[in-house]
Parts: structure tokens; sequence; C-alpha cells
């Protein structure tokens, strides 16, 4: 195989082994053991801030949006549900190379809303959620590569070569 789908391979393993990873340690409570709730992070960890900015000043626009959410206890379910399930979903989807587009532009929609509830700008506009929003991206734009269950999918299944919203949301 060639050099690019080595390095996309790479890129999707790292990625996918860090949302499986999140997403584990919040299902089975390994860091914590207490249940994950997003409650906390949503009414008291998006205010955001900035370069020299003191810790207490909100800064991030969205601020109110977001604590109205985590003093939403019904949404707040929602959410949790979601953010575990979606990370280990999108994680293991794209280690294994499955609907790799789609589980892509997953991760990225996931990267984004942390990127804008976070705020985080105390070190500079590049974060972790704004690395993993760029890969995430990336690998939804160029797709899974050759080392992917997607393209013995669609070599197995030809049917599915035909469709081109299938074809192209497995990457």
């Amino acid at each position: 195989m060639d050099k690019n789908s080595r390095g996309i391979f790479v890129l999707r393993a790292f990625v996918g082994l860090g949302l499986a990873f999140a997403g584990f340690d919040k299902f089975f409570m390994w860091a914590t053991g207490k249940p994950f709730t997003a409650a906390g992070y949503l009414q008291f960890a998006t205010g955001g801030s900035w370069l020299g900015s003191d810790a207490k000043t909100v800064v991030n626009p969205t601020h109110s949006f977001w604590v109205s959410l985590g003093q939403n206890a019904s949404l707040v379910h929602l959410i949790d549900t979601l953010v575990v399930f979606g990370e280990i979903a999108i994680g293991v989807a794209l280690i294994l190379g499955i609907a790799t587009r789609f589980s892509a532009v997953m991760g990225t929609i996931l990267m984004g809303m942390l990127f804008v509830s976070n705020w985080s700008f105390a070190n500079g506009p590049f974060n972790e959620q704004a690395m993993y929003l760029v890969i995430t991206a990336v690998i939804a734009y160029v797709g899974a590569g050759a080392y992917a269950l997607d393209s013995i999918v669609t070599e197995k299944v030809p049917a599915l070569s035909r469709v081109p919203g299938i074809k192209y949301a497995l990457g």
C-alpha cells in the first residue's frame, strides 16, 4: 500500500483511539468512579479564556447557551448519552475504517461543538479540540484510505458502489 494510505490509517487510528478511550472512560467510569454527566462542564467550564484574561472572566460569547443546556436535566441526560455513544461509535468506526466519511463528519461536528463551548484560547487558538477537528475534517475529505473495512465492504457488495451517497459515506 502507498504512503498516503498508511498516513491516513495512522490519523484514523490515533483519533479513533482517543475518541473511543474518552467514551469508554465515561461509560465505565475509570477516571472518576462516578457516572458521567456533562452538566458541570456545560454550566461551569464554558466561560472560555483568552490570552491574559482573568480565569473568572467570561469571554465565550456562547456561554449562556451552554449554561442553559446544562441546567435542563432532560437535555443533559440526552447530551450525556450522545457524548458517550458518539465518542465510542465515532472512535471505533474510525479505527476500523467503516462508514469513515460519515464518522469523520460526526467527529468534526463533535469537536466543533467542544471547541466552541470550551472557547479556550489561554495558550493561543490551537487547542486539543481544534487539532481533533482539523484531523477529522481531513479524514472526512480524503476518505478511509486502503487500510479500512470500507474498501472490503464496497468490494464484496458491489451494489453499494453504485449508490453514490453510500459509496461516499463509506469513504
